[in-house]
């Protein structure tokens, strides 16, 4: 006769917690997910955006780019298939170039949506482009300072520019070479990309305030209260792009245990600049009156959140950190499903107004959703 088994409670009971924290998972990759498709319903219409610019209808430039890293975040995160399929159809639309500037780091960031299609079933094709165009880098590299002296023929003609010697390009480059290393085995590309990075981390970043300048135009420049200008959006390049190279250096490696260091270093000052109403200043050492801004908050907000998960920042220290940021990037999604409260495309701290949205803030907030959503998978923002 078989024996009935009746089952014991414990199971049951410890269920429980485990469907409240896949219930608590779920809601900002659907956050996310409405977002982006939101977004994705006007990549040909840049009417929403209140200051769009030259490359703002480029889909081989940054401002779409750091979307599609967003999209591809999402994706990983467990989103719907119709983030995957836009991925590689926009790859495919694009032909898996690059932008038409051999060595602009602006150029290069979309090739990390290529990287991620070609790892996920869109194969060599997917890679080859940029595969060729990080050969020929590392080849011919630039021959060019790193300070950045506009002439006066306009911002493009700057001569730095080949290099990364404005801190928006640790995020837009520097990963996709590491990507193409490890997925290659190829340890140029990851060689080059740490020479650069660290000559521009030792000219750009400043160790008393323990944040990057923009670039070194901003070296001595002062608001009108004496205070540095640290940009917000600028350090939140940096700041995510340290959080995905990361993982893409060899474990325990000179690089990553430096890139670590700097990791937490940052964190531990940009603790301290959120604002009580979990914005970062567009100005990060003027937070008084300033209004809110959602790219560098949630740039700041996903990279906080994955040092928590990476056990690289204490869980009871900064927690609270990224509740306030996640609960902040929240009420910045206005009536219509935009995300505003985004300062537009500039190199410096600017006004921001509420309906100010771009790709790029939208790209930073799937960041955040996505490291935010693994948090609470764990059980660690309880």
């Amino acid at each position: 006769m078989t024996a009935l088994v009746i089952a014991s409670p414990l199971p049951a009971a410890a269920a429980a917690p485990t469907a409240s924290r896949a219930d608590a998972a779920r809601a900002p990759i659907e956050a996310a997910t409405r977002l982006a498709r939101w977004q994705l319903a006007r990549l040909r219409d840049t009417s929403h955006i209140s200051r769009a610019t030259g490359e703002t209808t480029n889909t081989r430039g940054w401002e779409q780019a750091a979307f599609w890293v967003g999209m591809t975040a999402l994706a990983d995160a467990g989103g719907p298939p119709d983030v995957k399929a836009a991925i590689v159809e926009m790859g495919r639309t694009n032909g898996w170039t690059p932008g038409a500037r051999p060595f602009h780091a602006d150029d290069l960031a979309i090739t990390q949506s290529y990287l991620w299609a070609a790892r996920n079933g869109a194969g060599g094709a997917a890679m080859a482009p940029t595969r060729r165009a990080f050969d020929y880098i590392v080849a011919h590299p630039p021959r060019v300072g790193l300070a950045f002296y506009q002439p006066p023929a306009g911002y493009d003609q700057t001569e730095c520019l080949p290099r990364w010697c404005w801190s928006d390009a640790l995020f837009m480059a520097p990963p996709a070479m590491l990507e193409l290393s490890r997925q290659t085995g190829d340890a140029r590309y990851r060689a080059y990309a740490m020479r650069e990075l660290w000559a521009t981390t030792d000219f750009l970043f400043d160790p008393a305030q323990h944040l990057f300048y923009r670039d070194s135009r901003f070296f001595d420049r002062r608001d009108d209260k004496g205070r540095k200008l640290f940009w917000s959006r600028g350090n939140g390049w940096v700041f995510a792009g340290l959080a995905r190279m990361i993982p893409l250096l060899p474990k325990d490696s000179p690089d990553q245990r430096r890139m670590k260091a700097l990791f937490v270093e940052m964190a531990e000052r940009l603790k301290t600049l959120q604002k009580p109403d979990g914005f970062w200043a567009p100005s990060l050492l003027a937070p008084d009156g300033s209004p809110p801004e959602s790219s560098g908050t949630a740039f700041f907000t996903y990279g906080t959140a994955w040092g928590i998960s990476a056990g690289l920042l204490d869980e009871q220290s900064y927690r609270p950190v990224v509740r306030r940021g996640w609960a902040a990037l929240l009420g910045a999604l206005q009536p219509d499903g935009r995300l505003g409260w985004v300062q537009q495309v500039s190199d410096r701290p600017e006004k921001v107004e509420a309906r100010d949205t771009q790709y790029y803030g939208v790209g930073a907030f799937l960041l955040a959703a996505t490291a935010v959503a693994d948090l609470e998978r764990r059980g660690r923002l309880r």
